[in-house]
Formats: C-alpha cells, sequence, structure tokens
C-alpha cells in the first residue's frame, strides 16, 4: 500500500481518517465569510479546509453554462467566477488564517495560473477536481512539485480514472483516490462506498469518499468502512445561498461526523485481547456466573442425588461442571434452599 503523509500527518494505513472540509464557493465572493469558514472548519474537528480557486479569464468564457442558475446578479457563469475570485493576497491570508487554527490549505486549482498562485503559498498537497481528472496539462502542472495528491473521480468511468492515476504515478507524486458522485445532492443509493474498496485494491493506494449526499451518514459509514480520507461540503448554516448548499453538512453535522471519526480512532488505537479482559473480569464473572444450590432445603445427613441440585448465582462456590463429585456424598449440615453449596457441607468420605 502506496500510504504518504501531508504536513506529517500519515494518510491511510491505521491512521484516522483525514475530514477534509470542502467550503468551493459557499463564501459567495465574500472575502470575510472565506476566514469564518476557516473558523467553523476548525471549530468542526476538520484536518483541513478546502477552497477553489478560479481565476475567470484563465478558466472560463461566456459560453460556460451554468450548472444550476442561481444567481440573479450574474449574467452568465464567467462573471459569477469573477465575483468568485480573490487576489493572491487575499489567498496568502487565508492560507496564513488555515495555518494558525491548525488546518492544512488546500484549494483545487482549474488553471495554470491557479496552479501557480497556489505554488507561492506553498499548499500541503493538491486536489485535482472531478471535472478536471482529463485536463493533461493541467493534471501535470500540478504533478510536478512531486507534492501528494487527491483525485476526485465524480463523472469517470474506470479507464479514465486508470489514465489519471498512471498520469500522476509516473509524474512520481502520492496520492489518493477518492469515490466521489457529482450530483448535487446524490442520493444515498448512488453514493457507492464499494467503490471506495474497488479504488484501494485496484489502486494500491489510500481511498475515500468526496460526498455531496448533505447527510452525514455516508461519511460515517466510509470511516467505519477504513477511509482513508472524506471530503464534505460544508456551510454555516442551511438557509445560506449557493447551489451546494443541499450538497452540504452544517458546522454541527460535520462535527458529528469528526466525533464519530475520533472515536472510530480512538478504539482502533486500543486492540482488545478477550482472555486478558476476561481476566480482567475475573469478579465480574463470579458474580454473574453460577454455582450449584439445592432446590429445597435440605437437612443434615441427607445422601445428596443431581435432582436435588440446580446452578444458582453467584459462581462463589462449586462450578456445575462439578456436579458428578457431590453426588452421592452425605451433607454434614443443613443447607437452605436460598444458599449455596459448599465443599465444607459435604461429608469428606461421601
Amino acid at each position: 500500500m502506496h500510504d504518504f503523509s501531508i504536513s506529517g500527518r500519515s494518510i491511510g494505513g491505521r491512521a484516522p481518517t483525514y475530514l477534509i472540509a470542502e467550503v468551493a464557493q459557499a463564501h459567495d465572493g465574500s472575502l470575510g465569510t472565506a476566514h469564518a469558514f476557516i473558523d467553523a472548519a476548525a471549530d468542526a474537528g476538520a484536518d483541513a479546509i478546502k477552497f477553489q480557486t478560479h481565476i475567470a479569464e484563465a478558466e472560463s468564457t461566456r459560453d460556460e453554462p451554468f450548472r444550476v442558475k442561481f444567481s440573479q446578479q450574474d449574467e452568465t457563469r464567467l462573471d459569477y467566477w469573477r465575483r468568485m475570485e480573490f487576489s493572491k493576497e487575499q489567498w496568502a491570508g487565508l492560507a496564513a488564517h488555515a495555518r494558525e487554527r491548525d488546518l492544512h490549505f488546500i484549494s483545487s486549482a482549474f488553471s495554470l495560473e491557479a496552479v501557480s498562485l497556489l505554488q507561492s503559498l506553498d499548499v500541503p498537497a493538491w486536489k485535482v477536481a472531478s471535472g478536471e481528472l482529463r485536463t493533461d496539462g493541467l493534471v501535470d502542472a500540478i504533478c510536478a512539485d512531486g507534492r501528494p495528491v487527491l483525485l476526485s473521480t465524480g463523472m469517470s468511468p474506470w479507464s479514465d480514472i486508470d489514465a489519471a492515476v498512471a498520469r500522476i504515478r509516473k509524474a512520481g507524486a502520492s496520492l489518493a483516490v477518492l469515490q466521489c458522485v457529482s450530483r448535487y445532492p446524490t442520493p444515498l443509493e448512488d453514493v457507492g462506498l464499494n467503490v471506495i474498496d474497488e479504488m484501494r485494491e485496484r489502486y494500491n493506494c489510500p481511498s475515500g469518499l468526496s460526498d455531496h449526499s448533505g447527510q452525514p451518514w455516508p461519511a460515517m459509514a466510509a470511516i467505519a468502512r477504513g477511509a482513508a480520507i472524506v471530503e464534505l461540503h460544508i456551510v454555516l448554516s442551511d438557509r445560506m445561498f449557493g447551489p451546494d448548499v443541499p450538497s452540504s453538512l452544517t458546522v454541527d453535522q460535520f462535527r458529528m461526523v469528526s466525533d464519530m471519526r475520533d472515536s472510530v480512532a480512538a478504539m482502533d488505537a486500543h486492540p482488545a485481547d478477550k482472555d486478558a479482559v476476561a481476566a480482567d473480569m475475573a469478579d465480574m464473572r463470579a458474580m454473574f456466573g453460577r454455582s450449584l444450590a439445592p432446590k429445597r432445603n435440605l437437612l443434615a445427613g441427607t445422601l445428596v442425588t443431581e435432582d436435588m441440585l440446580v446452578a444458582k448465582k453467584p459462581a462463589t462456590g462449586i462450578p456445575e461442571d462439578d456436579i458428578a463429585a457431590v453426588v452421592g456424598r452425605t451433607l454434614v449440615r443443613d443447607v437452605p434452599s436460598d444458599r449455596l453449596i459448599s465443599w465444607s457441607d459435604l461429608h469428606v468420605d461421601g
């Protein structure tokens, strides 16, 4: 397995699931809101925060259609991308803020100019968006510096994924492949958790889920199945504006996922030894176990027969397995039905 690390944080193997809070365009062009997302992601337990770096003139034209015509202030998709842009200095401020909150700052690049900008910010890893998997020049530029690459596959067949993986590996970059479905929101029946396992086996690398369901359950299920990475869209409120809101988790929902991740990691870090646990619980076992007791009050001198005995709590007396050693022996004292029989109650000679 080709495991790797991002700024010292292990990815894959027995490492806890790496959680990415995906902001995308939920900031709606507001720098202040983008900074608010960094604090929210940190408070929600994310390992990384991810944006999208769009430079309108470098990636789009007026011919690009809206995926969903949601904006009442942008005449074209190009206008929207222009409104989503931040300056290099503003991106640097966001990256610095993320570092202050112990978050990895990651952003998907959608042009060579965006790659250059993000390189100047010393991003710790690259994210290839689902729609850019076949953009060879962009993928080559991303791989050129050898930093880890996280590859989303939301609209690609195996043949395209195979080609992209081979291209990234040829460049010598570490790689994680993410199951993803580019439907917003993704119905639960289409999430495809099984593909996470297929990717891990097919590419012998960490695999995970980039989810657009808008629900916490796929992420939780992926973590339980051992996903190395889970990426989730996050919003400050489900009443926010934007096309990705129905596909996103609120901060509280994201925190629920991260708490579950931490709980799974804690349990995985302490594998159980059944024999050792049983030894530690010997007193408890005795309390809940059973020993031989009389079914009715028995008088001294009684010759004990099997039909006189029953197993009752606790297991501090004669074990039921020793019944053959009790039957046929004579009682030396009275034994009431609400007491256990002890070896001292029995005549030594039987």
